[in-house]
């Protein structure tokens, strides 16, 4: 087994069930990692772990990444690929909103993982089960770039740069009001809502979680937003730009409805935004091979531009060199 490591066990992590720490800092379904413990890929001090176990401190936690029957029962579909670059280790591509990462909770088919299989059948496998290529995520109404992996040596080094924040993400994010400070950063724990589990929110005893942020623009009661994440919590840039005040425009969980109170001239396209408005926009990382730091862009989808134009009256356009 080619495992990852993670010793001592903090007294922060203490207390925590192995299955759910590690999805945790993994940033990764919590059906994967119990995959992988059903393998006996998860060791504790050396020995196989059960996914209830409640970690102590000073423990050991070994796991190994390299699950090899991520794509044999998915059947690879057709579907339009907007590749951004492409090479023999990995692909970066530009995932629409509207379209589901992977395989999950009521989404068996129609993914973006079954039109990957379909472009690259080698990722059938690379990755956890019914997660070929997959070494990140996105929401399914969140659009943007991705990195996706073809084989099992980059998932390795791009899975663990992800685990260990070596990974640099910038969004873009269209939000109510314009915050205090040009520049700043939010610094709240999250957790699940405690009492609407399928939500994340500002929990005292949560997982840590940083986000950063920059004004870019601000007009008609809206501003745009540059987001640098320096941890990956679900949800977390949804949950901290509600803390800050300033929720995004679309956002049906953890929005408001602040178009109320702006002119009427600007009030339609607001209202009828369909989508939580953030758009994964740049993606920094050394190659898996070469360790060469790679940086790539995708551009402002158009229901983005449109909103924007339709609020502010101006083009969106983003300054050089952000």
């Amino acid at each position: 087994m080619t495992t990852e490591t993670l010793s001592p066990i903090s007294p922060e992590a203490a207390g925590m069930r192995l299955d759910r720490f590690l999805a945790d800092h993994l940033g990764l379904p919590r059906n994967q990692i119990q995959h992988w413990i059903r393998a006996d890929r998860v060791l504790i001090d050396g020995r196989p772990a059960k996914g209830s176990h409640h970690l102590s401190v000073g423990e050991t936690l070994e796991w190994d990444p390299l699950v090899r029957d991520t794509g044999a029962e998915m059947t690879p579909e057709p579907g339009d690929l907007r590749v951004l670059h492409e090479e023999g280790s990995f692909v970066v591509v530009d995932k629409p909103a509207g379209l589901t990462v992977h395989p999950g909770a009521g989404r068996s088919a129609g993914t973006l993982a079954h039109r990957l299989l379909a472009h690259y059948p080698e990722m059938a496998t690379v990755g956890g089960p019914g997660r070929p290529g997959i070494v990140h995520r996105l929401d399914k109404d969140t659009s943007g770039i991705m990195v996706v992996v073809r084989t099992p040596a980059a998932y390795q080094e791009l899975s663990t740069a992800f685990a260990k924040r070596r990974i640099d993400k910038r969004y873009l994010a269209i939000v109510y009001g314009r915050p205090k400070t040009t520049e700043g950063s939010i610094t709240k724990p999250i957790a699940r809502h405690p009492q609407r589990r399928k939500e994340m929110s500002v929990v005292a005893g949560g997982r840590p979680a940083t986000t950063g942020y920059r004004v870019l623009e601000s007009a008609s009661g809206i501003s745009l937003l540059e987001i640098q994440l320096a941890t990956g919590r679900t949800h977390q840039i949804r949950v901290h730009l509600k803390a800050l005040g300033h929720p995004l425009v679309g956002d049906p969980t953890y929005g408001e409805a602040r178009w109320k109170g702006l002119p009427k001239n600007v009030q339609r396209p607001l209202r009828d935004f369909p989508r939580p408005a953030l758009h994964a926009w740049k993606l920094g990382f050394a190659h898996p091979q070469s360790g060469e730091s790679m940086s790539f862009e995708a551009r402002p989808p158009d229901d983005l531009m449109k909103l924007w134009s339709e609020t502010t009256g101006q083009v969106l356009s983003l300054p050089a060199n952000t």
